[in-house]
């Protein structure tokens, strides 16, 4: 069942023990990240800093679900040699962790037999799917909800299959 799309601010609240993430792009067309991107394209500087006016409403919203005892976690498939966008977000993973979730990385080609959903998700407490859509160039496009129970089985299976193959994000080295 669809129902309407909360912020991510008001759905990551709602969690009482668990946010999961699954990520399968190689790249992303986020329009907020297209100045910071360009910027890392051109001088290989990034925004690391978690009190940045960019980071700072994510770092605060993470870390008061950490302090609250709920489990984020982020999953990432990537296809090796990874894409310069990948590249790009594993620099600036840090700053996830450092605000408090665990982000594992997982070669596509270990993840051949997983069964996986069609789209990124975030996934809240097993039951509740936020799906990510994007567009063919990465732009961001509406998500959709679900707490349809076959579907949040399938997100909470898949995402569980890639956590347990995937490296932690300080032993993933950028091939």
């Amino acid at each position: 069942m669809s129902q309407s799309v909360p912020s991510f601010a008001d759905l990551l609240d709602s969690a009482r023990e668990s946010a999961v993430h699954l990520e399968m792009r190689d790249a992303y067309g986020v329009a907020s990240e297209a100045e910071a991107l360009a910027r890392w394209r051109e001088t290989g500087d990034v925004d690391t800093d978690p009190d940045s006016p960019y980071w700072a409403p994510w770092t605060q919203l993470v870390r008061r679900l950490v302090a609250r005892g709920v489990t984020v976690r982020r999953a990432r498939i990537v296809s090796e040699p990874v894409s310069d966008y990948i590249r790009y977000e594993h620099a600036l993973t840090v700053v996830n962790v450092g605000a408090g979730e665990q982000v594992r990385w997982l070669p596509r080609r270990q993840a051949s037999d997983i069964a996986l959903p069609g789209n990124d998700f975030w996934l809240i407490d097993r039951r509740l799917i936020r799906w990510n859509h994007f567009t063919g160039d990465g732009a961001s496009a509406p998500g959709e909800m679900s707490e349809d129970p076959a579907a949040a089985r399938l997100c909470a299976q898949a995402f569980e299959a890639v956590w347990d193959r995937a490296i932690p994000h300080d032993e993933y080295k950028i091939q």
